[in-house]
C-alpha cells in the first residue's frame, strides 16, 4: 500500500468534487457513447478514438496505449506535474482546503524545497521588474525604447533588469533566503567565496511554466560585451531547459479563453514579444532552437496544429529539420514558414509589416512540400545522376505519408520535375516502404508470441480479482478469496470494502502494479456468455494448484516418516486431498 501524503477519505472527497468527465473534458473533446465517454487519446498519436472515461467508476483507460488512472493521475500526466501539484490544482478547482501533507520524510523535504525555490524565484522576478523603472536602469530603458516595447508588453512578459552583480543577492538575503537556496534556484553562483547574480547587468525575461509559476530566467546582455548575448538559468529542480517553452503560460490562457487555433514556434524571446505585439498571440519559443520531445508533449496539450517559423538562415533551416520528425511523431498537423534569407520574424514585421508575415503564415507549407523544396535546392536536375538522387530523397519523405491517396500528388510532382515515369517511382517507393513494413510485421509477430505465452494461472488470478473489484453477480460468496489468493489479500480487502474504482489509485501505486492495472481495466465483454462458468473454472484451477502443493508436501512428510502410525495418518490426509481434487471440493477455501 502506498503513502500518498493525504488520507484516503480526503482524496475520495476531492475526487467526488472533481467529476472526472468535467475535468478531462476541459483538456480533450469527449463524446458520450453508451455508458462511457470517448476521445482520441491525449497521451499517444491516434486518429480513431480509443480513450474512454467512465463517469460512474471515476477512471479513464486507453485501449491503444494502455494509459489509465483516476482524475488525479490524469492531471499529473497531462500537466506533467507530481501528485501534490495535481492535488493542488483539483483542490483549487473544487474550493477545498488542502490538509497538511504527511508523506514520507524524503518526499516532504523535496516538496518543501520545491516550494521554497518557487517562492524565491517569485520574489526575484518581481524585484527585477521593479528595478526596470529605476533611474539606474537607463541602459535597459534605452534598449526597450529601441525595441519599441510597450508598457503592456513589459507587464505581460514581466520583464525586469539586474542592476549589478550583488543587488539581487542582498535583496533575497533580506527576504530570508539563504545563499544555498539562491544557488539551488539558479539565481546566484559563488566565486572566490563571493556570491554574485548570474543575470548581472542584463535585461531579464522570467520563464514561466504552464501554471504561471516563475521557474527561471533568460537574460540579454545590453550593449557590446565579451559575454554571450543570451544567458539562461542553469538546470534546477524546477527548470529543465529541454522542457521549457517560453510564453506557454500566455498561450494556455489564450486557449482557456477559447482563442487558440494553432501554435506558432519562433526561435527567441524577442521574436515572441514582437509576434504578440503584432497580434500573433499564440506564439512561443523553446530555450534555444532545439525543440525537444518534452517541448512537443507540452505543446500537444494546447493544440494539434503547429506552425514552425524559425529564422531564414542556415541555423533556422537546421532547427526546422530537427523539429519535423519530433512533431510528426507526436501527431501534430505541421506547416512550415520559409522566411526570406537571413531574416527573423521581428525583422520581417519591421521591414514588411504584419500583413506580409500573415500571408507567409497562411501559406505555410505542409511537411512533405517543405522537404521536397529543401531537396530541390541540393540537386541540379539537369544532371541525370543528381536527378535520380533527388527522386530517391523525395521518395523517402513521401514514404512517411499514411496513405496512397496522400502519396499520389507528390509522386506526380516528382515525375513532373524529373520526367521519371510514375510506375518506376512507385516501385522505388514500395521498396522504401517495404523495409518499414517488414519491421512492423516482425514486431507484430513478436507481440503475438509474447501474448500467447501469458501464464494461465495469472489469467485466472486477473479474472478473479477483476470480478471481485467489479462486484460481479456470479462471484461465489462462500469462498474466502484471501485463502485462495493470500498474496493479493490487500487488493481483496479493498474489494470487500465496496470501494469505487477510482479509489484503488489512492491505496495502491497502480502504475507500478501491472497486474492490478490490468484488473482495473479488465474487458468483461470478452466473457459475455461464459463469465460465470469461466469464473468457476478459474477458482477451481487455483484451488487445485493449492491442493496439489499441499499433497506434494504431504508426500515429502510420508517419505520421511519413521512410524507406521504417522504414515497411516498422512496417507489418509493424502487420500482426502486427492478426493477433494477429483470431486472439485472447495471446502478448504470456504468462509469460516
Amino acid at each position: 500500500m502506498q503513502n500518498r501524503g493525504y488520507s484516503a477519505d480526503w482524496l475520495y472527497q476531492l475526487k467526488q468534487k472533481n467529476n472526472i468527465v468535467s475535468v478531462i473534458g476541459r483538456y480533450v473533446h469527449l463524446e458520450k457513447k453508451g455508458s462511457r465517454y470517448w476521445a482520441c487519446c491525449p497521451f499517444h498519436n491516434e486518429k480513431t478514438p480509443s480513450f474512454t472515461v467512465s463517469e460512474d467508476d471515476g477512471f479513464y483507460y486507453c485501449f491503444g496505449c494502455k494509459e489509465s488512472g483516476d482524475v488525479i493521475s490524469f492531471v499529473m500526466k497531462y500537466e506533467s506535474c507530481d501528485f501534490a501539484d495535481a492535488v493542488k490544482i483539483l483542490a483549487k478547482n473544487a474550493g477545498m482546503e488542502i490538509p497538511e501533507f504527511t508523506g514520507e520524510k524524503e518526499i516532504i523535504e523535496k516538496k518543501k524545497a520545491k516550494e521554497r525555490t518557487l517562492k524565491l524565484l517569485d520574489n526575484a522576478y518581481k524585484h527585477y521588474q521593479q528595478n526596470l523603472y529605476l533611474p539606474v536602469a537607463k541602459t535597459a530603458q534605452d534598449y526597450i525604447k529601441l525595441r519599441n516595447f510597450t508598457r503592456k508588453e513589459l507587464e505581460d512578459f514581466k520583464m525586469g533588469y539586474s542592476i549589478n552583480w550583488t543587488e539581487i543577492i542582498e535583496y533575497l538575503k533580506s527576504q530570508g533566503f539563504t545563499y544555498k537556496e539562491m544557488v539551488d534556484a539558479g539565481v546566484a553562483q559563488c566565486k572566490n567565496d563571493k556570491y554574485y547574480d548570474v543575470m548581472a547587468e542584463r535585461l531579464v525575461f522570467p520563464i514561466f511554466n504552464s501554471f504561471n509559476e516563475c521557474i527561471g530566467f533568460s537574460a540579454r546582455v545590453l550593449g557590446k560585451s565579451d559575454f554571450a548575448k543570451y544567458k539562461n538559468t542553469a538546470e534546477t529542480m524546477v527548470f529543465q531547459k529541454g522542457r521549457v517553452v517560453f510564453a506557454i503560460n500566455l498561450v494556455k490562457a489564450l486557449k482557456q479563453q477559447g482563442g487558440l487555433d494553432k501554435i506558432i514556434i519562433v526561435e527567441g524571446q524577442i521574436d515572441v514579444i514582437a509576434m504578440h505585439r503584432a497580434g500573433f498571440k499564440s506564439t512561443v519559443a523553446c530555450m534555444g532552437t532545439a525543440l525537444t520531445k518534452e517541448n512537443a508533449h507540452e505543446l500537444k496539450k494546447l493544440s494539434n496544429k503547429i506552425v514552425l517559423c524559425f529564422d531564414g538562415d542556415e541555423a533556422g533551416v537546421k532547427a526546422t529539420l530537427r523539429s519535423i520528425d519530433i512533431l510528426r511523431d507526436e501527431g501534430f498537423d505541421v506547416t512550415i514558414v520559409s522566411l526570406p534569407d537571413g531574416h527573423d520574424p521581428d525583422e520581417i514585421l519591421k521591414e514588411y509589416g504584419k500583413q506580409y508575415l500573415e500571408s507567409l503564415i497562411n501559406n505555410a507549407l505542409p511537411i512533405t512540400d517543405y522537404l521536397i523544396n529543401y531537396e530541390l535546392k541540393k540537386y541540379d536536375l539537369n544532371k541525370p545522376d543528381e536527378k535520380g538522387k533527388f527522386a530517391m530523397s523525395a521518395l523517402k519523405h513521401i514514404a512517411k505519408l499514411d496513405s496512397d491517396s496522400e502519396e499520389e500528388p507528390y509522386l506526380d510532382r516528382v515525375r513532373s520535375l524529373t520526367k521519371i515515369p510514375n510506375d518506376v517511382l512507385r516501385r522505388d517507393l514500395d521498396k522504401i516502404k517495404g523495409v518499414s513494413t517488414t519491421v512492423k510485421s516482425d514486431k507484430k509477430i513478436t507481440d503475438n508470441v509474447l501474448i500467447s505465452r501469458e501464464n494461465g494461472n495469472i489469467k485466472a488470478i486477473k479474472y478473479i480479482l477483476s470480478s471481485l473489484i467489479y462486484k460481479k453477480d456470479f462471484v461465489d460468496k462462500n469462498i474466502d478469496y484471501k485463502k485462495l489468493l493470500p498474496r493479493y489479500s490487500q487488493i481483496i480487502d479493498k474489494a470487500y470494502e465496496n470501494l469505487p474504482i477510482s479509489s484503488y489509485f489512492d491505496y495502491f501505486d497502480v502504475d507500478e502494479s501491472p497486474l492490478l492495472k490490468d484488473c482495473l481495466n479488465f474487458n468483461f465483454a470478452d466473457f459475455k456468455e461464459t463469465g460465470e462458468r469461466y469464473f468457476d473454472e478459474c477458482v477451481f484451477s487455483l484451488a487445485k494448484l493449492s491442493l496439489e502443493q499441499k499433497k506434494s508436501e504431504l508426500n515429502e512428510q510420508y517419505k520421511n516418516c519413521e512410524s507406521d502410525e504417522d504414515r497411516l495418518v498422512i496417507a489418509q490426509q493424502i487420500y482426502d486431498v486427492d478426493k477433494k481434487i477429483r470431486e472439485k471440493n472447495l471446502e478448504d477455501f470456504y468462509v469460516r
